[in-house]
């Protein structure tokens, strides 16, 4: 199963643009910082992941503006060159 919840904030944005089939698309870069505990030890978690949204989602988020902190979901996939991850929000909603 590859499904992401992730409570991050918006710390890039791209302009909004749309795919050959005229579908809004937009990428973004989430930050996200916590807390946790890995073998009985606090840990912090800090990390950047790029983003990518589509439609009516990508309308939304291009208006949400930088230091919007969100909570996402959606599935991880390869970037279309190879390297890295992009995270496919596929909802959200504001915290």
């Amino acid at each position: 199963m590859n499904q992401l919840q992730l409570s991050a904030v918006v710390v890039q944005v791209q302009s909004l643009r749309y795919t050959p089939a005229g579908i809004p698309a937009l990428n973004i870069v989430l930050e996200h910082d916590s807390e946790t505990v890995e073998m009985d030890t606090p840990r912090l978690v800090k990390l950047q992941l790029r983003a990518v949204a589509f439609g009516a989602q990508a309308e939304v988020l291009s208006r949400q503006g930088l230091d919007s902190a969100c909570e996402f979901r959606g599935f991880l996939t390869n970037a279309r060159n190879g390297k890295g991850v992009v995270f496919h929000i596929q909802d959200f909603s504001k915290t």
